[in-house]
């Protein structure tokens, strides 16, 4: 990796307040060097630009990882190149993970990024659709998907009783967020991606238990 990259990835964390190990920044700079390694032949992203991808995808994953409780067993549905899922993997050791992607050629990069990276005790990739896969987990995790109540509704099962729902998304969904049912506990938080000059919110939901 360039030195420049290195500087970059080094800026980056320390604008988001991150503390990484050698090891961790190097984890995060062979991810980059695998994604677009990989990008040339499976089409994961339309961004080639290694220094794009820090900033789009490991910026913009990594953004999250203070809001979010350690520990637990999480799940990333849609998950693509590995974001958040991947990322958050190697900047937080606390945390066990499962991969869901219904893309047989993104569930094999996520498998051989997970096998080179040193992951594997601690990654499960599945490939499979959210409505077909079985578990219960803390926390289920995903970036750019559907409207959030469409979102609950097909991954309903995943979550555990006590766990949350957490979507990363681009503008304020104040639409998605007003329509969703009252029995769940929304909390909305502004991100700040360093380099990125665009809007990005966190949005958390958690079902309360209603009387029966």
């Amino acid at each position: 990796m360039s030195a420049s990259l290195i500087k970059q990835l080094q800026t980056g964390l320390s604008a988001l307040g991150l503390a990484q190990s050698e090891a961790q920044q190097t984890r995060l700079l062979a991810y980059v060097a695998l994604l677009q390694k990989w990008n040339a032949a499976y089409n994961l992203t339309a961004i080639r630009d290694p220094k794009e991808m820090l900033v789009k995808h490991v910026f913009d994953a990594l953004s999250v990882q203070q809001h979010l409780p350690a520990g637990g067993h999480w799940i990333d549905i849609g998950s693509g190149g590995g974001i958040p899922g991947l990322v958050l993997a190697i900047a937080d050791e606390s945390r066990a993970w499962t991969l869901l992607d219904s893309n047989g050629k993104k569930t094999r990069f996520l498998t051989q990024a997970s096998l080179e990276l040193g992951l594997m005790a601690r990654v499960t990739v599945v490939h499979a659709r959210a409505e077909d896969h079985q578990g219960q987990y803390d926390g289920v995790i995903a970036r750019a998907v559907t409207e959030t109540a469409d979102f609950i509704g097909f991954t309903h099962h995943l979550c555990a009783p006590e766990g949350s729902w957490w979507l990363m998304k681009g503008q304020y969904p104040q639409h998605e967020l007003a329509v969703l049912p009252n029995h769940f506990q929304v909390t909305t938080t502004e991100l700040h991606v360093p380099a990125l000059a665009a809007e990005r919110w966190l949005v958390r939901c958690q079902a309360q238990n209603q009387e029966a």
